[in-house]
């Protein structure tokens, strides 16, 4: 039988809360958990006590009550929240801290009824002790509460002050924004580059240079670079490629050709994941590409009409843990 009153009826029907979850389910895409990169985190207190705080910030929650299919939750915590950490004994423990919707009017739940039914709470932030060391969810652990995962705290044994290094984040978002864009180019002219002090990194190909809008919600970026078809002349080289994004270097990668008549290509391919500062989001930055080879080797190398550079940036969007 339908649930008969839909959203959203005119003529004064009574929409059910069932309805008003199903709309918010929708609206969050069936998934759940903080609905910006900075929400909720959980952070040890200015001065260390047996208690953390955790920061402002909204979430959605999926209802695992009977019958609770297609709902969802929308909370929000709009000033921050403070619990209380039991100290350990002599035995190291784990504990996860959740945000849990506690409605004890949903069908098969158990949870007490607030002092006032029109005002709850009926969402809290709670501490579930004991748990194995390697939980990431509270799915682990209790699968049937309506509660998403905000921290695992590890705490060693015979202590009762909370340092933000037993703080590990298990945070998910509901809805993490990406966004992937490649570039491609190639020189106009040959491009040669012969060599530098040992140890030194320049930006070449002149070709491989590109500015590059960093999304301002963007926490990371997964970053890859292939100089395709670069020419080696004169010898054998030896040395490394990498990228650089405004002040951030990624991971190099080694080139060798060993000994060579110079006669050969090569394609250099460097990629990395990096963090996105914050104070780089919302900003535009210099993407280039860079080399460094061992003066020691009679080799160079050269970018031509034959070269093509290929930009591959991904954008993504992940739980931050910055302290503004």
């Amino acid at each position: 039988m339908w649930d008969t009153v839909p959203w959203f009826t005119e003529g004064g029907a009574e929409h059910s809360s069932q309805v008003a979850r199903l709309l918010a389910f929708a609206a969050f895409g069936g998934s759940e958990g903080v609905v910006g990169a900075s929400d909720l985190q959980v952070r040890a207190l200015s001065s260390p006590a047996a208690a953390v705080s955790v920061r402002s910030g909204a979430c959605a929650v999926l209802n695992r009550a009977a019958g609770g299919g297609y709902q969802a939750y929308a909370a929000r915590l709009p000033s921050g929240d403070q619990v209380a950490v039991a100290a350990t004994g002599a035995s190291k423990r784990s504990d996860l801290v959740v945000a849990r919707i506690e409605n004890p009017f949903a069908p098969g739940e158990s949870w007490g009824h607030p002092a006032d039914a029109k005002v709850g709470p009926y969402v809290f932030t709670r501490v579930i002790s004991g748990v194995p060391s390697t939980t990431t969810s509270v799915r682990q652990v209790r699968p049937g509460d309506s509660a998403i995962t905000l921290a695992r705290i590890d705490i060693p044994a015979n202590t009762s002050s909370i340092t933000q290094s037993m703080i590990k984040d298990m945070r998910d978002m509901v809805s993490p924004r990406s966004r992937r864009r490649l570039y491609t180019s190639s020189p106009g002219s040959d491009q040669n580059w012969a060599g530098n002090s040992k140890g030194q990194w320049v930006q070449w190909p002149a070709a491989a240079r590109w500015t590059v809008e960093v999304p301002p919600w963007a926490t990371k970026a997964r970053i890859m670079l292939t100089l395709a078809g670069v020419q080696v002349m004169r010898g054998g080289v030896w040395g490394a490629s990498a990228w650089k994004l405004g002040s951030i270097q990624g991971q190099s990668v080694n080139l060798d050709t060993g000994k060579s008549d110079g006669s050969e290509r090569l394609h250099l391919i460097s990629a990395d994941t990096i963090t996105v500062p914050a104070a780089m989001r919302g900003t535009v930055q210099t993407l280039s590409g860079m080399i460094s080879l061992d003066d020691d080797n009679p080799g160079v190398l050269q970018a031509d009409i034959a070269t093509t550079c290929i930009l591959d940036v991904e954008w993504v969007e992940d739980p931050t843990e910055d302290e503004t």
